[in-house]
């Protein structure tokens, strides 16, 4: 398990490089950069004033050199300037970064509490009214944008019953719980929405597969339950695809929450990474997006790593 875990580990280096320089090259492909765009909407600078900004932020530089400048800092721990804030670049991520934490797990908790029951008892009811009924819901899940959803969940509550989810003032779970369960609630299910349907689509689609199997056919020869058979035989065996779509599903939420962050005016990462690219935050963008990268590697590891207690037979070398 240890060599397994180190290896990825190992691999993740040339994957995150990989990244940077995508994104690198992406951002210096958009017209203009950051200075300009500070001075369309923020200041007045004389010519000299911006090509000195250009020179202090190093923006004056070739490609090649900003990157490699902006690299061997990265390896020491400095990844910039924000040039929208002027604060340290891994100061504010680390900032929003606890927020988009939550509401990924939030989303998730939400999604499995939803998504795994019905895909079971779609399975289990196969081809009656309760599997038509849960495959229309799967229908409605993934069809339905996330924006829209958050949208109608905001119209309903303010036209309908007289209230809006809290937003502007964010609150942290450690500081007042109630206000910040309050505040997560919405853009949770906003997003556990889509996500449940996906899991109910997996864990429906698995279980049956599992539930035709030779072995299930043979412990109900032996006179097990069907319950038995369902929940103590196909179950964990089922639990494969849906690890492996959770873990990808959470890792993608880290950087996917930015629309319902910014619907819910949440000050997540998402929304401070949307920001950065309109206001060509070079730095605070491949920053952003590396963090992100490398939350979704390490969530697709634990996910990974899963897989040996649903599994006994598989083993890591």
């Amino acid at each position: 398990m240890q060599t397994y875990i180190v290896k990825r580990l190992l691999a993740l280096m040339p994957t995150l490089l990989g990244i940077s320089i995508v994104v690198f090259l992406v951002m210096r492909l958009i017209p203009g950069d950051a200075i300009s765009a500070m001075i369309g909407t923020q200041f007045i600078l004389t010519d000299v004033q911006a090509q000195s900004l250009r020179e202090y932020f190093g923006l004056n530089l070739p490609w090649h050199e900003q990157y490699i400048r902006w690299l061997l800092a990265a390896l020491r721990g400095d990844f910039g300037l924000s040039i929208r804030t002027g604060q340290p670049v891994l100061k504010e991520i680390l900032n929003r970064f606890p927020l988009t934490l939550e509401l990924t797990l939030f989303a998730t908790i939400i999604a499995l509490l939803i998504g795994m029951p019905i895909g079971i008892l779609s399975a289990v009811k196969r081809d009656s009214i309760i599997d038509l009924l849960g495959r229309l819901f799967a229908l409605i899940g993934l069809a339905l944008p996330n924006f829209w959803m958050g949208t109608l969940i905001i119209y309903v509550l303010s036209v309908y019953f007289n209230i809006l989810p809290n937003s502007g003032d964010y609150v942290e779970l450690t500081q007042d719980p109630i206000k910040n369960l309050s505040q997560m609630i919405f853009p949770a299910i906003t997003l556990g929405f889509a996500f449940s349907a996906s899991v109910m689509r997996t864990a429906r689609s698995s279980l049956l597969e599992e539930l035709n199997k030779d072995y299930a056919r043979t412990a109900r020869a032996k006179g097990r339950s069907e319950q038995a058979v369902i929940f103590i035989h196909c179950l964990r065996n089922s639990l494969i695809p849906i690890i492996t779509l959770v873990g990808f599903q959470t890792g993608y939420l880290f950087g996917g929450a930015v629309i319902v962050e910014e619907v819910f005016a949440m000050p997540g990462l998402g929304r401070v990474l949307l920001s950065a690219i309109g206001q060509r935050d070079y730095a605070m963008v491949q920053a952003t997006v590396v963090f992100i990268a490398f939350n979704f590697v390490i969530v697709n590891l634990i996910a990974d790593m899963l897989y040996g207690f649903a599994n006994p037979r598989i083993r890591y070398e």
